[in-house]
């Protein structure tokens, strides 16, 4: 039996070794029977039914029952080892949540603060429906119209990170108190901070929770953004702020330079929001790390599609771009930034608004959230029909607030919006642009208003498109020029012409030359090639008309031109430049030529006041007389010189001198560039040309001296004349040209004036290819014909050639028609013989007629007797 016993012990001190407890008497601690029951299964022993193992007897000590004491007491042991690094945790837990004020034991102690928020049923920490602590109990949130912004304030109250998306969820149930939170602007710490509405039990019945989700800091260390998605940060609400670029695991700035309308959008869209507003000034850069994006002209890609350029360039002491969009609402389907369909952000998609919803209240806000200025024009079906759903809804804005969202909104009594009936609005462009010292709101330095001041606007190039966007934007007339002399400098625009307002040009805010620009206040040219050519407008009741062909003469033309600055009127016809889109001017001008402007000319009322399509008045200007080149022995060659503010004034340039060139040449019809010449020591105004300019003034300028320029043009040589002489008098004036009696001797004398010596003239002959050359003496040359034949009748032209300034020229005279005819003397026996012929002609048939009807009468006279006879005899007939 102790054989048995000792033997016995020995798994017991094995198992009291593996377990590593010291065992003593009465050891133990309370645990719930289910945490027995798991670690009790690690040291389970397998014994029969009636508890005995084999071969052992009723008289034998219970070893088996000691050694499962043992292991309960082991269990015991290991349990309370478990239970108390449990509780450590759970303590330590503890103190982590009681510092974020979410501990529920906490809470039934301390209740939250009034107002307080709180997600709950969302998948993390950091997203769920949104409660408010409100009077004592959580409370559901069902304002009518949650944004971005309010989740913004939500996130940063719960530090959560950032917004990333709201959705509507189920209804509220009914009877539950509710609260509405008027809309943030998104700066708000708390939720206390925006507008409160307050609620009670069933004031959200019908409507439906908000479900928000928010970035949640830690996670984001997790999930790193995609490549080359965008943000923007330190700004009021989610859209707008600086524009950052992640890019190889690194948030990024944008490298300041070029950047405006199409870049913005592109950020826009990218983040879902509404239509780009405006691109400001950041923060200054400092710590280099940029990185350059370039979009296309339309801006419909994406960050990641726009080209990029990873810091190769110094952006240190530049500005990072600000941009800002709309966040609820958007006008689609228009031709700038101020027209389009309205749409409103509701539940993470856009929806159409139906024009029973909206009126002209509602588009004041919507026209002052987008940066624009008063509504012009609200109309259904304006812009077509958006593809999505409809908002179903109707604001109640009373026309003060400053963004749709702070609009409160009201269940429509008509949830149905009938086809052709989304609202479109056009609003007029903002009043951010301004002309100012020169005497009119359409003359002056350009200023815009930038981040709460007038900035000045300056340019290097492109003048020409600014100025027009200018005058566009303010509603005056075409550009009549863009002097130079400003001596402000300000940040750089560059427009391509087309824009609606200077917003939408990309701009920089390196330091250049400011501009001056004077518009005509009630005319314009539209869709032409240049300042001088296009559809004439005139401005009735704050719109453009277009002016039928019928109440527009040669006289009023030139009004027109002189008004705009160009020269006299070369082409005036009705259809030339398409048709205009808006009304038609419904008076007849009367003006006498002499006005300075239209609107000094009388108008009577039209005598039919329908003007038949085809038939909008075209006008083409020449360009004007305000550039010369002077010096060079012709008026194609020379120093260039323009007529600006009184005076004759060198222009020079230091660069681009052959684009500058092009223009001059061009504008004084002299045909190509041929040569820009060196050596000229005069200085004068810069000027900065791109070359495909109509005219001088439409180039960039100031008044820093450059090196003066000699231009010579293709055209250099004048048209040569040609004429026809004789010294026998064989040539006379036919009705179809000079014409030359075959026989006769006759000279064709080519001539030209007296611009450079020397030269040559050649005389070419369409009937063959003959051709003679002469020298010039005395700047002409006699071409002597001995005797004219059929062989000299044809076409001739006199071609002048000479070698000047290193280049050959040449220039070209007119036609001259020979015809060779039969001499004078020969053409007047001919007449003779015909007359003669003719003559005898008429005097035989008059004697055959004569003849005729005297016998006629003598056989008469014969058949009726003596008296007849008698008479006969009288008449003399007798004798025949």
């Amino acid at each position: 039996m102790k054989m048995q016993k000792s033997v016995s012990v020995v798994p017991l001190l094995l198992l009291l070794c593996l377990s590593g407890v010291g065992v003593t008497k009465g050891q133990g601690v309370e645990v719930t029977k289910a945490k027995a029951v798991d670690f009790k299964t690690e040291f389970e022993v397998k014994t029969p039914a009636d508890g005995k193992t084999d071969g052992q007897t009723d008289s034998e000590p219970d070893l088996w029952a000691e050694l499962r004491a043992l292991r309960d007491m082991v269990v015991e042991h290991r349990v309370e080892q478990r239970v108390e690094k449990r509780e450590a945790v759970t303590q330590s837990q503890l103190e982590d949540v009681k510092t974020q004020n979410s501990d529920l034991q906490a809470q039934s102690v301390s209740p939250p603060a009034e107002l307080s928020v709180r997600l709950v049923n969302g998948t993390t920490s950091c997203s769920g429906t949104v409660e408010v602590f409100y009077r004592g109990e959580w409370s559901a949130v069902c304002s009518g119209w949650w944004s971005m912004r309010d989740v913004m304030v939500v996130c940063r109250e719960l530090h959560c990170g950032d917004a990333v998306a709201v959705n509507q969820e189920a209804l509220v149930e009914e009877g539950r108190r509710g609260v509405a939170i008027k809309s943030c602007r998104g700066h708000e710490s708390t939720i206390t901070e925006c507008g409160f509405r307050e609620g009670g039990p069933g004031y959200c019945d019908g409507r439906n929770y908000h479900y928000v989700i928010c970035s949640d800091l830690q996670a984001q260390s997790v999930s790193p953004p995609a490549e080359l998605s965008v943000r923007l940060v330190n700004g009021t609400t989610s859209c707008s702020g600086t524009v950052e670029v992640f890019y190889r695991g690194e948030w990024f700035g944008l490298c300041p330079g070029w950047w405006g309308m199409k870049e913005a959008k592109v950020v826009c869209g990218e983040l879902d929001c509404g239509n780009f507003v405006d691109v400001s000034r950041g923060p200054l850069v400092e710590d280099g790390r940029t990185i350059y994006v370039s979009c296309s002209l339309y801006g419909d890609e994406s960050i990641g599609q726009c080209y990029k350029d990873e810091g190769s360039k110094n952006c240190n002491g530049g500005y990072y771009h600000h941009v800002t969009c709309s966040e609820s609402v958007r006008l689609v389907g228009g031709a700038g930034l101020c027209s389009g369909r309205v749409e409103v952000k509701s539940n993470q998609s856009w929806a159409s608004v139906c024009e029973a919803d909206f009126d002209r209240q509602d588009a004041e806000v919507v026209c002052r959230d987008l940066g624009c200025g008063a509504p012009a024009a609200l109309q259904g079906g304006l812009y077509g029909e958006g593809k999505g759903q409809t908002w179903d809804k109707e604001f109640q804005c009373k026309g003060n607030e400053s963004l749709l969202l702070d609009c409160d909104t009201s269940d429509r009594e008509n949830n149905t919006c009938l086809p052709g009936n989304a609202v479109g609005l056009t609003c007029s462009e903002p009043d951010d642009v301004r002309l100012v010292g020169g005497g009119s709101r359409c003359a002056g330095g350009v200023e815009r208003y930038d981040q709460g001041e007038w900035r000045t606007v300056g340019t290097l190039s492109d003048v020409k498109d600014i100025a027009a966007v200018v005058c566009r934007q303010l509603g005056c007339g075409s550009t009549v020029s863009v002097p130079p002399g400003n001596p402000a400098r300000g940040f750089e625009a560059s427009c391509s012409g087309s824009e609606s307002s200077l917003r939408e040009c990309p701009r920089s805010y390196d330091r250049s030359p400011g501009l001056t620009v004077i518009c005509s206040e009630s005319v314009r040219l539209v869709d032409g090639a240049g300042l001088c050519s296009g559809r004439v407008e005139v401005k009735s009741d704050q719109s453009w008309a277009s002016v039928c062909e019928a109440d527009f003469d040669r006289q009023d033309a030139e009004v027109v031109c002189g008004e705009l600055g160009c020269g006299a009127p070369a082409a005036l016809q009705g259809g030339l430049y398409g048709e205009g889109e808006g009304q038609t001017w419904d008076k007849e001008f009367q003006c006498k030529g002499k006005e300075s402007l239209l609107l000094d000319c009388d108008t009577s009322d039209r005598e039919n006041n329908i003007c038949l399509p085809g038939n909008a008045v075209g006008l083409t200007c020449s360009e004007p007389d305000d550039v010369r080149l002077v010096g060079g022995g012709s008026r194609c060659a020379g120093v260039v010189e323009r007529y600006d503010q009184g005076e004759w004034r060198t222009v020079g340039s230091d660069w681009n001198q052959r684009d500058v060139a092009a223009v001059v040449c061009r504008q004084l019809g002299c045909g190509s560039t041929v040569s820009v010449l060196p050596g000229n020591t005069t200085r004068g105004f810069g000027v900065s040309c791109s070359g495909s300019e109509s005219s001088l003034r439409e180039c960039s300028r100031s008044y820093d001296l450059s090196p003066g320029l000699t231009v010579i043009c293709s055209d250099l040589l004048v048209q040569p004349d040609i004429s026809l002489t004789d010294s026998m008098g064989g040539v006379s004036r036919g009705h179809q040209g000079p014409e030359v009696f075959r026989g006769y001797s006759f000279t064709i004398t080519c001539s030209t004036q007296p611009q450079y010596t020397g030269g040559s003239f050649l005389l070419t002959f369409t009937g063959s290819n003959r051709t003679q050359t002469q020298p010039a003496v005395n700047h002409s040359a006699a071409f002597l014909f001995p005797a004219a034949d059929d062989s000299h009748q044809g076409n001739y032209r006199c071609v002048y050639d000479n070698h000047v300034f290193s280049h050959n020229f040449s220039s070209e005279s007119e036609l001259l028609s020979l015809t060779v005819t039969a001499s004078r003397l020969t053409a007047f026996i001919i007449i003779i013989v015909v007359v003669l012929l003719i003559l005898l002609t008429a005097i035989t048939t008059f004697y055959l007629y004569y003849m005729a009807t005297m016998r006629k009468r003598r056989e008469q006279c014969e058949q009726h007797g003596s008296s007849c006879q008698r008479q006969c005899h009288g008449d003399g007939l007798s004798e025949l």
